[in-house]
């Protein structure tokens, strides 16, 4: 019935592959209780001849943030975290902390709240090197890296601690700006739960839902599933793939071992296989694998939340995300005549830094999932093609 759909999708990643856009990719497409169509072409390790698969096993980076919102949504349920709490109730090092403003080092106009680490409106940001607060954030990031081998690793909680230390782009809730609000809600599920975050996630998520090969390492027996990341270099003629080996926000390139730091907004590893459960989990009301891991009314909340206006303006520059707002570590589709691809109203989901990408369609019980490792990629020129031929035939 979807042969033409398998047949279009293979077409556009293959010339992608033969164009040195990607190295490998996969493709995966349910909806409801039924596989649409299932794609994979190329190498998850050229040098050694693997071919990527569907057991391929993929760095996440930004698309562990959802998982990392459902979460903090099972403590809601339990009464165990409230969204106007003050993260300092949690994390007392953020008591103290400064926002950056004309230069000057001030006390915020009002505290930094749960809700803002859910919707990227809390002020904290990624390394950059234009702005105090972005320069401030990289020197941790530094260090954490610096310190990853040693025998004093950064935990998940120091890592908190010291983004505490450094100051704010703005004052809580003024603004909305990516940046590393996921890593620091990690170390409150820690707090709150009294278990590591990697442990509260395996008891309540993943174990629940099958998700056996998800986790913030890879180990020896599974590493040859772990895909090769590459990077384009080069143009026209002299276009090609190489190989990326280095390490990014602190996380393991390799992933041979597990981490004193585990982030809440870029540490998993997963296969599309297992990411769809977690999917689906959402799409279906909380509940998978025949378990309820959320309550409906809960789910329903974490997928529609919308940023306010003045926020809403920041979040309007992200090219590409035209008609989108921002809520509990995703995007979500409220304009779609406003968006330059085909897209439906209601649609939620994330990507990763290697490419990674997840999109639920709530209305059309559709879920979408795309698999590769390419630096810097995120939502990109392949991804979107994928989509539009996706939608052009199911919507």
């Amino acid at each position: 019935m979807y042969k033409k759909l398998g047949n279009l999708l293979k077409d556009a990643m293959k010339k992608a592959i033969d164009e040195q856009e990607v190295m490998g990719v996969n493709f995966l497409v349910r909806r409801g209780n039924d596989e649409i169509v299932y794609c994979e072409e190329g190498f998850s390790d050229r040098e050694a001849g693997r071919k990527l698969n569907r057991d391929t096993i993929f760095r996440m980076y930004s698309m562990t943030k959802p998982v990392t919102s459902a979460a903090a949504m099972i403590l809601l349920e339990r009464g165990m975290l409230e969204l106007y709490q003050p993260v300092a109730d949690i994390l007392p090092a953020f008591a103290k902390q400064k926002v950056c403003r004309d230069g000057q080092l001030m006390t915020p106009e009002r505290p930094m709240f749960i809700n803002d680490l859910l919707s990227m409106t809390s002020g904290l940001v990624y390394p950059d090197e234009q702005t105090i607060a972005g320069l401030a954030v990289g020197q941790v990031y530094a260090e954490a890296e610096k310190r990853l081998d040693s025998e004093n690793p950064m935990s998940t909680l120091e890592f908190a601690d010291r983004l505490a230390a450094c100051p704010l782009a703005y004052t809580p809730g003024s603004s909305w700006q990516y940046g590393t609000s996921a890593d620091v809600l990690g170390a409150v599920i820690e707090v709150v739960s009294g278990k590591k975050f990697s442990q509260f996630l395996e008891e309540e998520i993943f174990q629940p839902l099958g998700m056996n090969d998800t986790a913030f390492w890879v180990p020896e027996e599974k590493q040859e599933r772990l895909a090769t990341a590459y990077e384009t270099v080069g143009q026209g003629q002299d276009k090609k793939m190489i190989r990326y080996e280095g390490n990014n926000l602190a996380i393991r390139n390799d992933m041979k071992k597990a981490s004193a730091y585990e982030a809440g907004g870029a540490g998993l590893a997963s296969t599309l296989d297992d990411y769809m459960k977690f999917a689906r989990m959402l799409q279906n009301g909380g509940c998978g694998n025949g378990e309820q891991i959320l309550h409906t009314k809960t789910v329903q909340f974490m997928t529609s939340q919308s940023l306010l206006p003045h926020q809403q303006m920041m979040m309007d520059q992200w090219i590409g995300l035209d008609g989108f707002t921002y809520g509990n570590l995703m995007r979500r589709c409220v304009i779609p005549e406003r968006h330059r691809n085909l897209c439906a109203s209601g649609e939620y989901g994330w990507d990763g830094w290697l490419g990674m990408y997840f999109a639920n369609f709530p209305n059309e019980d559709l879920t979408v999932l795309m698999g590769t490792q390419k630096k810097d990629s995120g939502t990109f020129s392949l991804t979107r093609k994928l989509r539009n031929i996706t939608l052009g035939e199911l919507l």
